[in-house]
């Protein structure tokens, strides 16, 4: 039996409030973008400041950190997103969405301005306390991601709900080009303001850029704070979990446009399920989604992460940046930003809009599937030729196939693994199962690129390691096509409730699975065979 008020969200033409819900909830993503792409060009700001060791070093080295300070600097931020996503994913299906949706952003927002207050005076202070603040500010950013994915899939109709889901995740794009143009400008003012300094000379505020640039991002998403206090429960979750489909009606009422006999409900609810997270039952239903869930975004993480960790060292060799040694701090922080910019507006932004427009057209199975092809051939196409002839990478070629990945990895499984973990489960389990899908491709961000940073520590192997590290990364999306093929649901066009439909059949689905797929998915697709 379907309750009326679960038929009506699924039949409800779009409205102001779904565009309402899409800034409010996508904010977190935005200031998550905002952070990441920051960094790079803030560490250039506090190499300068704080490791001018150029009495010790030769001047090719002048301003690094060491791989064990980058290691932990970007290990950080990731490992508190990971807890986020556990801890605020099982909150949300233990005391409401809304309860704890408002708590990520606040943490968020104080975060940020904590980054900017670190303590300073020298090395051993700044970055520590620049850690702590980045470990809590992954606590918030971790914590959005089930909510926000969560939040929007209950309140989406069943023809848009990818297309709301995606222009949610695709407010990454917008954070990533507001935090390199907020470095641009701060910087520019900055050097002009200190008159242009010169190559050997970082003045003392230097050391207020960078902490200006970090603040700015909190703006944004405190502006949303009161609009994400004022939302309601989503209906799902106060009719499906908390039993009460009159306060749902009401919650209804509130934001959409639906008559009153379109919802009221005449018949009583169903019982609810009564087998628990992780029990057999729990596994033998849902284990195959979850499994391609969380594989899925571990595998697309390692590549995604790391790629964007190599993005700032083939800057570094003087084809796309001038040398350190001939630019001031703020010139330096520039022209990364820069570039950084030149790469989202080029393919980034355009990726996740491809996905806005085609996701609930093509359906998520073949997206994921075509954008990890395309990734794999991508850095098949610049790791192969860089292994054979390393300034390979400083022809226009490399850069078009670079840039490539990053809107295949956008058009493909880095917003498709954000969407589906927020339409296969049940209402009960759903946000703490999109927490763990989450987590996992962090714990596979971890990977990606710490393990890159320590590859290449060998000056040596350095031009070797780096290609190789790029063929295997073409090998791992090749592996995310075929667990994409075997394990992961169509889930274009149906409702949650269909979706979610617990059937004795799943679990001979899986042990069908590699006797015959084809048979199995098409099985899926025709909505024989539900989870």
């Amino acid at each position: 039996m379907a309750l009326k008020v679960l038929s009506a969200l699924d039949s409800a033409r779009t409205q102001y409030y779904h565009f309402k819900a899409i800034i409010v909830a996508g904010m977190g993503l935005f200031t998550d973008a905002y952070d990441l792409f920051c960094i790079p060009p803030i560490m250039r700001l506090i190499g300068r400041i704080y490791y001018d060791d150029r009495k010790k070093y030769k001047e090719d080295r002048l301003y690094e950190f060491s791989t064990e300070v980058t290691s932990f600097m970007v290990g950080t931020a990731i490992l508190g997103t990971v807890i986020g996503q556990l801890v605020f994913g099982y909150l949300g299906d233990r005391i409401g969405r809304r309860r704890v949706y408002g708590l990520s952003l606040m943490l968020m927002v104080l975060s940020s301005i904590g980054c900017g207050f670190s303590l300073s005076s020298s090395r051993t202070f700044v970055l520590p306390s620049l850690m702590l603040f980045r470990f809590m500010l992954g606590l918030g950013i971790g914590g959005d991601y089930p909510l926000s994915a969560t939040i929007m899939s209950e309140f989406a109709n069943r023809k848009t709900r990818g297309t709301f889901i995606a222009a949610v995740f695709s407010m990454q794009g917008f954070g990533i080009l507001v935090s390199s143009t907020v470095t641009m400008i701060v910087c520019a003012i900055f050097n002009r303001a200190s008159n242009y300094p010169a190559p050997d000379h970082t003045p003392e505020s230097a050391d207020l850029a960078w902490r200006l640039i970090l603040m700015i991002g909190a703006v944004p998403a405190g502006l949303t704070y009161y609009w994400r206090m004022m939302m309601p429960e989503t209906a799902r979750y106060t009719a499906l979990v908390e039993r009460n489909v009159i306060q749902a009606t009401k919650d209804m009422q509130k934001v959409l446009e639906v008559s009153l006999r379109q919802i009221a409900e005449e018949e009583s609810l169903p019982n609810p399920p009564s087998y628990s997270l992780f029990s057999k039952e729990f596994l033998r239903r849902h284990g195959r989604d979850l499994f391609s869930c969380a594989a899925n975004w571990f595998l697309v993480d390692v590549v995604f992460y790391s790629s964007n960790l190599f993005q700032s060292k083939i800057y570094e060799d003087g084809h796309y940046l001038r040398p350190k040694g001939k630019v001031n701090a703020f010139e330096d922080a520039f022209q990364l930003a820069k570039l950084q910019a030149i790469i989202a507006i080029c393919s980034t932004i355009p990726g996740y809009f491809a996905t806005v427009y085609f996701i609930d057209r093509v359906g998520r199975v073949k997206i994921q599937i075509m954008g990890f092809f395309f990734m794999a051939l991508g850095m098949f196409a610049i790791g192969i030729p860089y292994f054979i002839h390393p300034a390979s990478h400083a022809n226009i070629e490399f850069m078009i196939f670079y840039g490539l990945t990053f809107f295949f990895s956008n058009f493909g499984p880095n917003t498709t693994t954000f969407i589906v973990p927020a339409e296969l489960f049940p209402a009960r389990f759903r946000s703490t199962c999109h927490g763990i899908s989450g987590a996992a491709g962090k714990v596979g961000a971890i990977i990606g690129s710490v393990g890159f940073l320590w590859a290449s520590h060998n000056q040596k192997w350095k031009v070797y390691t780096k290609a190789a590290f790029l063929v295997v990364l073409g090998g791992i999306c090749i592996l995310g096509m075929i667990v994409t093929y075997f394990f992961t649901r169509e889930t274009k066009g149906r409702s949650l409730e269909e979706n979610e439909n617990e059937d004795e059949t799943t679990g001979v689905c899986i042990l069908r699975c590699f006797a015959n797929p084809c048979i199995c998915r098409q099985a899926s697709n025709n909505q024989v065979i539900d989870a």
